[in-house]
């Protein structure tokens, strides 16, 4: 995951863009492997871990209602929060993540390894939904970074 961290880091660099991250269940991870990177505060700006729905509502701005009709785990939650991310961190891509890393809290609508990754740059918006079939949470985190890396590097090729 090194050479994709590094891969990202240095495409962002080329093309001159900032980055941003809010994350949830994966806890920081993204963040850490792109700060693992040599020359990463040229492009990476502000990585949030917002893990409690308290914290969606309070820091991202997640309205109440949306979390309560659809879950934090959902695709109406993602996009809330890599459109607010987008507001606040002024970066030209942003990248929100929302999921169930499990071993525990699945359910069988929304089971373990079930996570949303959204990015945004400019106008354009993705939201992904996917799942990681797994029961290690590591693995799940693991995943859904390596995943959103190679989103990354997608959408800015």
């Amino acid at each position: 995951m090194k050479k994709l961290s590094l891969r990202v880091v240095k495409l962002l660099s080329k093309k001159r863009l900032k980055i941003s991250f809010a994350e949830s269940c994966t806890g920081g991870l993204l963040s850490s492997h792109i700060t693992s990177i040599s020359g990463s505060s040229k492009v990476f700006t502000l990585g949030l871990v917002t893990y409690s729905n308290q914290t969606k509502i309070k820091v991202l701005k997640i309205p109440k209602k949306i979390i309560m009709k659809h879950g934090a785990v959902s695709y109406e939650t993602c996009l809330s929060m890599v459109k607010n991310l987008s507001r606040i961190s002024k970066t030209n891509i942003s990248v929100s993540i929302t999921g169930i890393a499990g071993p525990k809290g699945g359910t069988k609508e929304k089971p373990v390894g079930l996570v949303y990754i959204g990015i945004k740059m400019g106008n354009k918006i993705l939201v992904k939904k996917n799942y990681f079939k797994s029961n290690k949470r590591s693995i799940i985190q693991t995943a859904t970074v390596n995943k959103a890396l190679n989103l990354v590097l997608s959408f800015i090729k």
